[in-house]
């Protein structure tokens, strides 16, 4: 998808509608797995669900290290 950005809109601007969107769009995914719970359609182990969940806390952490890391950067200046 495409987005084309207005000349007036800010970079503060950008990053909440952008944000708002793929947040969302994460939080969608993560109530579909979710319902994979449901023992009555589903089988798996102990295992499967801790390998899954620690996949996506490294996710999550790489993530907001991003952040970090750019606001830390963003400091020095000469």
């Amino acid at each position: 998808m495409s987005i084309n950005y207005n000349a007036a809109e800010s970079k503060a601007q950008r990053f909440k509608m952008i944000a708002e969107r793929r947040t969302n769009r994460v939080l969608d995914s993560l109530r579909l797995l979710g319902q994979c719970a449901n023992r009555r359609t589903y089988e798996y182990s102990d295992a499967q669900v801790q390998k899954i969940f620690r996949e996506i806390r490294r996710a999550v952490n790489e993530s907001q290290e991003k952040f970090k890391h750019n606001r830390e950067k963003a400091r020095f200046k000469l």
